[in-house]
């Protein structure tokens, strides 16, 4: 099994001395240009009054040069994705240690009107989205946060396929993510979309050959010039009639080029990515299904992109003030490139949008492929069809370091609750998060942090962080209320594992007991199944009336005047509290 921590050592060296040889050649580069340039300047000098040579001279150096320029930034591409490649190295040795802090964190998708995306530390500082994303595009992470909460168990056998086999593509999704990251957009895709969906053609269909028939006369007019067949007026009077012509579409052409400008890198970008999916073979059936969606009728999409990205760049040249009036005066420049573009968004603008969730959905599995590479040790759930809900041998929590991680076993059937007690700090809340997290990791296709794990597939309901609401004048008790309403009108719907964390905290004791006992009750005879962590021992009682609820607990001991804990999962009801101790301990009370 490939060790994470040696392959990214190993390929940060190799990108390494790469990254040097691109640097040589860049300088190298550089001093030819420099070196035209110079002879360039020199040739014109000694052969300015020789009009022949001059424009010779001129000419060459000009296609020299700018085929210089074009292998300069060539190598200018290489270098920066290689180190975009050695940054991504960088990042997942920093990750294997545990220093993920400064990645983006997904604070922008907490829902707290969500099933669980609000209680189990799913976005936000530390969070599993944090630690888990790595994600290269702004489209593909709101993809990934999709995945994170979308509660969705159908196909969960298709989805380990995919991550395991893009888990062993690590090169591949490197290359994926280099290529995505140096994505610089002026526009977003969703403006992009919206701008192609609804752009309005205005260039007449005389377009499509006018340009052509006005370049090879005006190519005769030039040569007629050139051999004192015409006069300078006569050449002057052509080109002027040339941006007659193009002057009359000239706001509508100059709105076309503002979008187009803003679109053209991101063309460019998503076209290498649309061939590097197309050069991939997949074996899984999710990805040849997604892939799918970049097909169309035998012809690549890339090539259809590339040609698109070509139009944008020539088009884009009537920006340079000096080329973009000779152009348009001997070659209607201006509506030769709009016409081929309206023609383009006609024919394939409405498959756009297609084509970018594909990149979308790649870019975010490529996170969960990356996850299941860095963990070999994790294991791949296994489904069941009876009436077990989970099994699992030496479970944890995936954020925990594995050094001071505590591992447990954990069993529960369909429709079983298990009413958990413990002293404060004992582990029922983490406990609470592992049980809850490995759901969604399981329902998503991921492995878990456990030596094994058997699963039915199940939608996840939390209720463990309620908060008031000042805006919408919400006390704390109504904001509960309204989460355990949530709850039970969700479950009349489908089946469920329930994770509660103290129900009822907004009212008085004597209250809570009766309030929470009874919603026990009403969880257990709706066929539910789950877990309920509490303080309140007397809970504990609703186990001798409900053959389907059972008491587990997590322990704490007083040992030498300290507090000890072992984080064990353990049947039966905790007999020692330490809120007492501790405030003593820590000399808040005598």
């Amino acid at each position: 099994m490939l060790n994470p921590t040696t392959f990214y050592i190993e390929r940060e060296d190799k990108l390494s001395k790469l990254l040097v040889q691109v640097k040589q050649q860049l300088w190298v580069s550089s001093m030819l240009r420099l070196t035209v340039f110079i002879l360039a300047i020199l040739g014109i000098y000694l052969f300015y009054d020789n009009s022949n040579y001059l424009l010779l001279i001129i000419l060459f150096s000009a296609i020299l040069f700018l085929y210089l320029v074009s292998r300069h930034s060539d190598l200018t591409y290489q270098k920066n994705k290689l180190l975009a490649l050695i940054s991504i190295n960088e990042t997942e040795l920093q990750v294997l240690d545990r220093k993920f802090y400064d990645l983006p964190d997904g604070k922008e998708f907490i829902d707290r009107a969500h099933f669980y995306s609000q209680d189990i530390d799913l976005f936000g500082k530390g969070s599993f989205y944090q630690y888990c994303n790595r994600t290269a595009l702004p489209e593909g992470s709101k993809t990934l946060a999709g995945l994170f909460t979308e509660n969705n168990i159908e196909n969960v056998i298709e989805k380990q396929e995919a991550i395991k086999e893009l888990g062993s593509a690590a090169e591949w999704r490197q290359e994926f993510s280099a290529v995505a990251g140096l994505i610089k957009t002026e526009i977003s895709s969703a403006n992009l979309i919206s701008w192609l969906k609804t752009y309005q053609p205005f260039v007449p269909n005389l377009m499509k050959w006018l340009p052509t028939v006005f370049s090879f006369l005006s190519l005769a007019v030039i040569s007629l010039y050139y051999f004192d067949y015409l006069p300078g007026w006569g050449l002057l009077f052509w080109f002027f009639l040339g941006l007659g012509i193009t002057g009359k579409y000239l706001s509508r052409v100059n709105a076309l080029s503002q979008n187009t400008s803003q679109a053209q890198s991101s063309f460019q970008q998503y076209q290498q990515l649309i061939l590097l999916l197309e050069n991939m073979k997949y074996q899984s059936q999710l990805l040849q299904n997604e892939k799918e969606y970049i097909l169309e009728e035998g012809i690549k999409i890339s090539q259809i992109l590339k040609q698109f990205s070509g139009m944008l760049n020539a088009f884009d040249q009537r920006n340079n003030m000096i080329f973009g009036a000779l152009a348009n005066g001997f070659l209607l420049w201006d509506l030769r490139y709009a016409y081929s573009i309206e023609k383009w968004i006609g024919v394939h603008g409405i498959s756009v949008e297609r084509w970018l969730n594909t990149i979308a959905f790649f870019d975010s599995y490529n996170s969960l492929g990356n996850f299941a590479f860095n963990h070999p040790d994790y294991t791949f759930p296994e489904i069941t069809k009876n009436d077990l809900i989970i099994e699992a041998k030496n479970i944890s929590h995936p954020m925990l370091d594995p050094a001071e991680g505590v591992t447990n076993n954990f069993k529960i059937s369909k429709e079983e609750f298990y009413v958990i007690t413990g002293a404060n700090m004992a582990g029922k809340s983490t406990f609470l998060r592992t049980i809850s997290l490995q759901i969604v990791m399981a329902n998503m296709g991921l492995p878990v942090c456990a030596t094994s794990l058997f699963y039915q597939p199940i939608k996840l309901i939390t209720s463990m962080r309620t908060v008031d609401s000042l805006t919408e004048h919400e006390s704390y008790f109504f904001s509960e209320l309204k989460r355990l309403k949530f709850i039970i009108d969700s479950i009349g719907d489908d089946d469920y594992f329930i994770v509660l964390d103290e129900i009822l905290k907004g009212t008085n004791s004597t209250d809570k007991a009766i309030g929470s006992r009874k919603f026990i009750e009403k969880l257990v005879g709706s066929n539910s199944t789950g877990l309920i962590a509490t303080h309140d021992l007397s809970l504990c009682e609703v186990a001798k009336s409900l053959e389907k609820v059972d008491n587990y607990y997590f322990d704490a001991a007083i040992v030498n005047d300290e507090l000890h804990f072992d984080y064990k999962f353990k049947k039966g009801i905790c007999q020692n509290m330490n809120a007492s101790f501790l405030l003593k301990k820590m000399k808040i009370v005598e």
